[in-house]
């Protein structure tokens, strides 16, 4: 059997050159099925594994009840000051609860690589934001002082917007704010902003209200006290979640519409090289039908040639796996790549992982193997007889 196999399979390869046209159908559709799937994929994953980072168990965040985001709750002062001295509140170096209550603005800024205007995430924090998120790290300049109209960068952010340099003036509300430093908190979504004084920033716009309050718990087990004495304090109408929680629920969201793109556009791609690769397949069989009765007349079995073709199909998918894996690798991995527009943009690197480079393979040998497998039964089931004829 494996010595038929081997045999039919390497007149099948001899005769590639003479045919090579054909078989490049093959190789550049796979190769664009895989190009696209690793590459949109990579883009997915790499925005829920952003989100997903900017979370921690430890940490919780409160939001006004019924709200599923931050720009969508509003939190009086008066409820600040309730969350701030709950019980299960970690504290600060300083003494004071270690808790930001956060106001969020959105401001347009010009894109760095083409030009065009998007919105981006204004971020006002409290004194004690840095025992909340102690990985946010000031890499340049300096921290902004409290009642200027000062503000620093994360380095996502700094990357892909043009004018967020330090000395760099940015205009909220009829004001220019300036950039004193830079900041990165390991690439989460906090990177992709502009913070500034909470309190300044509430009074630029007269607001009384902040969005959300972060508390840094005193550990994660001290999440249910915090949340019951929140949610059954009857003056308080909020809800209370993790902050891994919070984020891995926006990372959903955020992702499914990614992911109906994803596998619309890869199964789209992916029919019509499944149709290229029958077509080339049925092709080859057809221009190769004597060969192939000559063979089973001389006592070669109906199995060694669907196997033959088979082989033949899965090789050439897998020559343009190889090709659309290496192109995506390449072109998108480490990629700096920003979502949105409206209010805000998120600014993440593509991650093109080897777990993604297996996906797009296993497509690429699923198209091969129903591309070939037809064409393949079809070129065994051909009468001896009737195929010797046809010469």
């Amino acid at each position: 059997m494996f010595k038929q196999v081997w045999a039919v399979t390497s007149m099948n390869f001899k005769s590639v050159p003479a045919r090579v046209a054909s078989s490049s159908v093959i190789v550049i559709g796979i190769a664009g099925v895989v190009g696209v799937i690793v590459s949109i994929f990579g883009m997915t994953r790499s925005l829920s594994e952003t989100l997903v980072d900017t979370g921690r168990t430890d940490r919780a965040i409160v939001l006004r009840a019924g709200a599923d985001t931050e720009v969508a709750s509003t939190l009086l002062v008066d409820a600040v000051a309730t969350i701030k001295n709950a019980p299960g509140v970690a504290r600060a170096p300083n003494g004071k609860p270690a808790a930001s209550a956060d106001m969020l603005v959105a401001v347009n800024l010009v894109r760095k690589q083409n030009g065009t205007r998007a919105g981006l995430t204004v971020r006002g924090i409290g004194p004690e934001a840095s025992a909340v998120r102690p990985e946010l790290k000031l890499v340049e300049g300096r921290m902004f002082r409290p009642g200027l109209r000062e503000m620093i960068v994360g380095r996502s952010a700094q990357r892909e917007f043009q004018g967020l340099e330090i000395g760099g003036r940015v205009a909220l509300r009829d004001s220019q704010w300036t950039i004193v430093g830079v900041f990165e908190t390991g690439g989460d979504a906090h990177e992709s902003s502009l913070l500034a004084d909470a309190d300044t920033l509430l009074s630029a716009y007269s607001r009384t209200a902040v969005n959300s309050v972060t508390v840094l718990l005193e550990s994660p087990a001290a999440f249910d006290e915090f949340k019951t004495a929140l949610t059954t304090n009857p003056t308080l109408s909020v809800s209370v979640e993790r902050e891994l929680d919070y984020f891995q629920r926006q990372s959903e969201r955020s992702s499914s519409i990614l992911d109906i793109v994803t596998k619309f556009v890869a199964g789209i791609m992916a029919l019509g090289a499944l149709f290229a690769a029958l077509n080339t397949m049925y092709t080859a069989v057809s221009t190769r039908v004597v060969e192939i009765a000559t063979l089973r007349a001389l006592g070669f079995g109906a199995g060694g040639v669907v196997v033959s073709v088979l082989v033949e199909s899965l090789l050439l998918a897998l020559l343009g796996a190889v090709l659309g894996a290496a192109v995506a690798w390449l072109l998108f991995g480490g990629n700096t790549i920003s979502l949105g527009g409206g209010t805000s943009s998120l600014v993440f690197k593509m991650h093109v992982t080897p777990a993604l480079l297996g996906v797009g393979i296993g497509w690429a040998c699923a198209v091969g193997f129903l591309g070939g497998l037809f064409p393949a039964v079809r070129a065994a089931r051909i009468p001896v007889a009737t195929a010797l004829r046809a010469t």
